[in-house]
């Protein structure tokens, strides 16, 4: 695969096309055509959750005068802030609630109650099933009749007494009532009930049939097995396949142009452009299973049970949301030292605490380049004091180690709170070290993952937002860790005069089998060290070095780094890695030739990932490349993402809408991407084609990876400013609340060197 595999024709080759002429071109920013279309930053509804649980099922709920009703087995209750209380005029099983004709109307097993202004009547007593409004005029379901609302009391309608089937649910719709029974859709157009002409075409998706509702032009009905969906006198049915989430549906409820679904599995929200939102245990619902649901004014209420799930939607535009993910960094007491942390629950330690990783370097990376991508935006000084904090505490990893270029994956206060990792690469033991002076501990057995965050993040600084010293500083610092791996053969060498576990860039080690699968991935990342250093610092060693390597056949490994087989080689936080190396070497290089190479093997990866919809990924490709990059799905990946970061256990695995959506191909497993409102936040590192997962509330993710997206797609122009000028829209309050980890309280970082 190397020098000694390459016949001697292909060396010519070789040595004539990459000559250090040519090569010597690196440094430029290319100007390109660009086939992406901007995303205005418009304004969107963000889902804002919260959930009531409760000691009994909730049955039933509507929302009566801006108040909020919830059915239970021993009455009725209201509900009053995060509580539900009883009210005292209904105290037995309540089996369904509507809001019509200005009433709140309650079916029990008792009979029908109205609640108005007037306060509560007792209008039937025996059993009823459902309500709807029909010719202004609000008709009752019995068992096997209908009736109608004459002040106080039922009225049977003439010719409805003996309906031939026991009742289910009642709409009006096409100027005519429908009846659902068990399998079963009748109508009663004020003479008979009729069977024959409801359905003059298809069937209804089961014959286990639950609910119904009327929307425009469409009657929906709930089955075991999907939505049938009348038009006219055509059925025709919503499955899995179709988009529908889970086909076990329980109930319906029109909200707007929008259709809400309960299901055995949660709560789908069916959009008027065709869309289908999921909502389930545990981030939205606490409980999946899901027996009625009522809108408010931009609020829904789930009765599950286990409770009541409440969806509340508010206005936001991205900048907004950037806003909020920044403020929750430091109400959360996810910022420490310029680092940013994940947060972890330990009961015996008080709560939540800062997770010290195997991988601090990595994580600060995308803050770092967030910060400086916002300074170069907005000019905004609190951002660029942000970004020289966390490039400060970049550089210290490398100073806190007595090896010159060799940073720490992390760096430890002795006695402060937090999660010290005690794993370390390959299942062995966390090599921490003790400082000399004994105030801190630093991790060691650095891998390429360090040292990819911090060439893409550094570069990223110096280019964007460093200044004076600042970019000097920026400068030394990767031209220290790339003279550390050329000076050590490839190879970053740790305290023990060994090459760590994971930082291997040798020719020796990519020929071995335990390296071989990583000589693309590895191979692109010591070009794009070498690529970076030369670019920024100007220094011939480091073109020497990456002639050296193409000499060596490193660019001919590179197009197939992307791994898709076998199974058990797809390690999917290589993709971030990749990503990291990609953006500079394509953006520093000019040689045509090389410029090819790479560009084949971003082409090729980036058909594998685009299927995930990472909105980083598809920015960096859409730089790089001018393309096509999918931002309208990037975007809408953003906008998805919930507010609250805590990361909840989630399961898809068991939706029936799992087929690979059309255009795209799983290539390296998986079914489809996982909407981040369907399975949580995610570090850029994870698969967002994984179905299940989550910590069951015992971790919060730091949204730093969505903030750079963010700020990165509008430094180049993928996401427009806001349309809107309302400050409300635009930015969040700040706030002096502590609500994760207590603030770091250990001795300081020191000063750079």
């Amino acid at each position: 695969m190397f020098q000694k595999n390459i016949p001697a024709w292909a060396m010519l080759v070789i040595g004539l096309l990459w000559n250090p002429a040519q090569s010597a071109e690196i440094g430029s920013t290319r100007n390109q055509d660009r086939l992406w279309e901007p995303i205005p930053d418009e304004v969107f509804l963000q889902e804002v959750g919260r959930i009531v649980q409760t000691d009994s099922p909730a049955l039933a709920v509507a929302v009566y005068r801006e108040r909020v009703y919830a059915g239970f087995e021993n009455g009725l209750r209201l509900l009053e802030g995060e509580s539900l209380s009883p009210v005292g005029e209904i105290r037995e099983p309540v089996r369904r609630l509507e809001a019509l004709a200005n009433s709140l109307w309650t079916i029990t097993d008792q009979g029908l109650h109205r609640l108005d202004s007037n306060g509560w009547k007792s209008i039937g007593e025996g059993g009823y099933r459902d309500l709807c409004v029909h010719s202004g005029e609000l008709i009752v379901a019995g068992e096997r009749a209908l009736y109608r609302v004459d002040g106080d009391e039922l009225v049977p309608l003439e010719n409805a007494e003996n309906c031939p089937m026991a009742i289910q649910s009642i709409e009006s719709y096409g100027g005519a009532i429908h009846v659902l029974g068990a399998g079963r859709l009748a109508i009663f157009d004020g003479h008979k009930y009729e069977f024959e002409e409801v359905v003059d075409w298809g069937e209804m998706p089961s014959p286990e049939t639950r609910d119904l509702c009327t929307m425009g032009s469409r009657l929906y009905v709930a089955t075991a097995r999907g939505l049938g969906v009348l038009r006219g006198m055509a059925m025709t049915q919503i499955r899995g396949k179709d988009g529908l989430c889970v086909e076990d549906t329980t109930c319906l409820t029109a909200s707007d142009k929008d259709l809400w679904v309960g299901t055995s599995r949660g709560a789908i929200r069916m959009t008027a452009t065709g869309e289908f939102q999921y909502f389930a245990a545990d981030r939205w619902l606490p409980s999946n299973s899901v027996h009625a649901i009522a809108c408010g004014e931009n609020c829904v209420y789930i009765a599950t049970y286990g409770g009541l799930g409440i969806i509340e939607y508010v206005s936001y535009t991205l900048q907004k949301k950037a806003a909020f993910y920044e403020r929750h960094l430091e109400e959360w007491g996810m910022k420490r030292l310029g680092f940013v942390h994940k947060l972890l629950y330990e009961e015996d330690k008080g709560g939540w605490v800062r997770e010290i990783s195997d991988n601090d370097g990595g994580w600060t990376a995308h803050y770092l380049a967030a910060m400086s991508y916002k300074y170069a935006v907005t000019r905004d000084e609190e951002a660029k004091k942000e970004a020289i904090n966390s490039f400060h505490a970049m550089k210290w990893l490398e100073e806190i180690t007595p090896i010159d270029g060799y940073p720490a994956r992390a760096v430890w206060a002795k006695g402060e709170k937090g999660h010290q990792a005690q794993h370390g690469s390959g299942g062995f033991p966390a090599e921490w070290h003790d400082t000399p002076d004994g105030v801190w501990e630093w991790k060691s057995d650095t891998s390429s993952d360090e040292i990819d965050a911090h060439f893409y993040s550094v570069s990223v600084f110096h280019d964007v937002a460093a200044e004076g010293k600042e970019k000097e500083r920026a400068k030394e610092h990767l031209a220290r860790m790339a003279s550390h791996i050329i000076d050590n053969g490839w190879v970053l060498m740790d305290l023990d005069g060994k090459p760590t576990m994971w930082g291997r860039w040798d020719p020796e080690y990519l020929q071995r089998p335990k390296g071989f699968n990583a000589r693309g991935l590895n191979g692109l990342e010591a070009l794009s060290f070498m690529c970076t250093a030369y670019a920024i610092t100007g220094n011939e060693k480091f073109l020497k070095a990456y002639q050296e390597l193409q000499k060596l056949g490193y660019p001919k490994e590179v197009i197939r780094q992307k791994l898709v087989f076998p199974p058990d080689s797809i390690f999917h936080s290589d993709d971030e890695l990749a990503f990291y190396v990609y953006f500079p070497i394509l953006h520093y290089e000019t040689n045509p030739l090389l410029l090819s190479i790479y560009r084949r093997s971003i082409e090729r990866s980036w058909e594998v990932e685009r299927i995930e919809q990472n909105p980083w990924f598809n920015m960096i490709y859409g730089v790089v490349t001018g393309n096509d990059c999918e931002l309208e799905q990037a975007t809408q990946h953003l906008r998805e993402w919930p507010l609250d970061l805590v990361e909840y256990t989630y399961r898809n695995s068991n939706r029936d809408d799992l087929f690979t959506p059309k255009g795209y191909v799983a290539y390296s497993g998986g079914v489809k991407a996982i909407s981040p409102r369907e399975r949580g936040p995610l570090r850029w590192a994870a698969p967002s084609l994984q179905l299940d997962g989550g910590s069951g509330g015992r971790s919060v993710e730091d949204p730093s990876g969505w903030i750079h997206a963010y700020w990165m797609g509008r430094y180049y122009g993928m996401i427009t400013a806001p349309t809107v000028t309302d400050p409300a829209l635009l930015t969040v309050e700040r706030r002096n609340v502590q609500l994760g980890a207590t603030p770091y309280s250990g001795p300081p970082r020191p000063d750079l060197k």
